[in-house]
């Protein structure tokens, strides 16, 4: 491991994942990984990103299974060092959990699949939400003093790679559901003036001879409109280009 940490080659690679994966999850496996070797030179390093939404806290990506399955037994407990971070906004590390006596159920479990020593590095994220990076190790003390200052510059730049892909995500997700409803609008529309030319009535009439028949047969207005456009011998396009 590098006593310095190059903050700004650190900033560069981040953004490219983000750049290069639109899927929130998959720059999270990307982040799990590239993690890891921030740390690798000191020992074996796995690595498992967590986040904490409404008092739950889930392994979101992890940089391989042995990750995964650690993690899920720190959960299983509901304490570890992972935790801890988020919950103190400290970095927590562990040397041995043979000599470690604050959670020794926990490190019982651990100790049983050969793994001594971890780490929990905190992410701050806004509104109230919580994440940290767990490193675990089989080698007893591979996180020192000098490991953890690394790790604490690394997780910074982290933390903000980690909000703006989340941003980017929740912002992606919105604009689909707007599409989507533009698209649902644009149909019950044609719907509604397919029954005005063929009853003869008015635009309100026509949407209330629609909703009577979404109710009766209890499906959604939406499928009502785009099953009787589809019936036309020519459908108008409800195409958005994005």
């Amino acid at each position: 491991m590098s006593d310095q940490l190059n903050a700004t080659a650190v900033a560069e690679e981040l953004q490219d994942m983000i750049l290069h994966n639109e899927d929130v999850d998959r720059f999270l496996d990307e982040l799990s990984v590239y993690s890891t070797r921030i740390l690798g030179d000191t020992a074996e390093i796995h690595c498992g990103v967590t986040l904490k939404r409404h008092k739950r806290s889930v392994t979101v990506a992890h940089s391989d299974p042995t990750a995964r399955q650690l993690d899920e037994i720190q959960h299983g407990f509901g304490e570890g060092p992972c935790l801890a971070a988020i919950a103190t906004g400290t970095t927590t590390i562990v040397q041995d959990v043979r000599t470690d006596n604050r959670w020794p159920e926990y490190f019982g479990a651990v100790a049983k699949h050969g793994y001594y020593s971890m780490m929990g590095v905190p992410l701050m994220l806004q509104a109230g939400g919580g994440a940290a990076l767990n490193f675990y190790a089989a080698q007893p003390g591979a996180f020192s003093g000098e490991t953890a200052r690394v790790a604490e510059g690394y997780g910074y730049q982290a933390s903000r790679a980690l909000q703006l892909a989340l941003r980017v995500a929740e912002r992606a997700d919105t604009a689909s559901h707007l599409k989507a409803a533009l698209e649902s609008r644009t149909t019950i529309d044609l719907a509604v003036g397919i029954i005005m030319g063929q009853n003869r009535c008015s635009q309100e009439e026509a949407f209330d001879i629609l909703k009577a028949a979404s109710s009766s047969r209890n499906i959604k207005l939406r499928d009502v409109a785009a099953g009787l456009v589809a019936n036309l011998e020519s459908t108008p396009s409800t195409h958005f280009d994005d």
